[in-house]
């Protein structure tokens, strides 16, 4: 069962697990490309840079999965791409605070806020990227 197959603002775990499993997918190969970009003098801070970087994208995501349906519960408007929004905005306040920048805290918050909230907003209209033409 994947994330999209769960009813909004129920199941707020499994939710949150499918995200922090999906985000620390994407913070592993962040950081192996990262290391390749930038190689490290040592083992040692190869592992402390892939750690640091995959443990901040698995974060990011289980703030997002816990922020969007617990948003979804409190707010009693369990489809409403609002809720999406407050989530996106929640990981990028976090992003900010790790990195010690209120702009990039600021920044991320909408930036991220405004992506999840439109990729629901696409979900729910039935937007697509690729494929052939609806006709």
């Amino acid at each position: 069962m994947g994330y999209w197959d769960l009813e909004e603002g129920k199941d707020c775990v499994t939710k949150t697990w499918i995200t922090t499993k999906v985000s620390t997918a994407i913070g592993l190969v962040g950081s192996a490309y990262h290391i390749v970009a930038y190689p490290p003098e040592t083992a040692v801070e190869a592992l402390t840079r892939a750690t640091s970087g995959t443990a901040t994208m698995a974060a990011m995501g289980a703030i997002f999965g816990m922020a969007t349906c617990l948003s979804a519960q409190a707010r009693d408007a369990p489809d409403d791409p609002t809720n999406y929004f407050i989530g996106g905005c929640a990981s990028g306040v976090f992003l900010g605070a790790r990195t010690h920048s209120a702009v990039t805290g600021t920044t991320a918050c909408v930036g991220l806020g405004a992506l999840a909230m439109f990729t629901k907003i696409g979900k729910k209209e039935g937007w697509r990227l690729t494929g052939p033409p609806k006709l």
